[in-house]
């Protein structure tokens, strides 16, 4: 249940949703720059948009890859000018989420944010199932949430009394792998037998394919 997971299989289907599902990585760089208006050409186009989903981890050093031990999620209505953080070890990240909420808001040009901890978000019993709970309560958010409400419909963003299973949410996630791992393999074999047949077809004075000839962006499974 990754951004782009949850961009192509889903998100796709409401194109005219202004939703914006930002990378970690994008979400990261936003956080780590001193003037985030130097980021617009990086970032996408907020003019129109309504919502803005940032994961959120609480590294600090640009050099680490992949540094940090904590993920939480940040939910920006623009709509309501608010930021609402869910943090399942609550308040871990309250510094890094209320730091990304001011930099949205310069970004928007000086927009004022209300920045709102939701002290009542459903908390992990463990130091591990952060990263499931920022995928299962972006999803529940997106597609329970914000995809089904028509445009007069006030919304709440809070969780409060929403139990997340994350044992639940790991499998899905475990067969989600699962399913495009069989449908890479399926692609290539695919490439393979095109590959095959067009060295044959060119033995026989047909020009013959290469992989080169195919539109390799058509086999890109993530």
């Amino acid at each position: 249940m990754s951004v782009r997971y949850l961009e192509r299989e889903y998100l796709i289907n409401y194109p005219k949703a202004h939703i914006v599902l930002l990378r970690p990585s994008m979400s990261f760089m936003l956080m780590q720059t001193p003037d985030p208006l130097t980021l617009k050409d990086a970032l996408p186009d907020f003019s129109k948009t309504t919502h803005i989903f940032l994961p959120i981890n609480d590294c600090r050093n640009v050099e680490v890859a992949e540094g940090g031990s904590h993920w939480s999620l940040l939910l920006v209505s623009l709509n309501d000018g608010v930021s609402f953080h869910y943090d399942s070890l609550w308040p871990s990240n309250s510094r890094e989420a209320e730091l990304a909420s001011r930099k949205i808001g310069q970004l928007l040009g000086g927009k004022s944010l209300q920045y709102v901890d939701l002290e009542d978000s459903p908390q992990q019993e463990n130091s591990s199932d952060c990263g499931v709970f920022v995928c299962v309560q972006m999803k529940h958010l997106l597609l329970g949430r914000l995809l089904r409400a028509n445009a007069q419909e006030k919304i709440s963003m809070s969780m409060r009394g929403k139990k997340v299973d994350a044992r639940a949410g790991r499998k899905e996630m475990l067969k989600i792998i699962e399913e495009f791992r069989k449908e890479g393999e399926r692609r290539r074999s695919e490439l393979e037998m095109i590959t095959v047949t067009g060295t044959f077809g060119g033995w026989f004075g047909v020009p013959a394919r290469t992989p080169e000839d195919l539109d390799i962006a058509d086999l890109d499974l993530y």
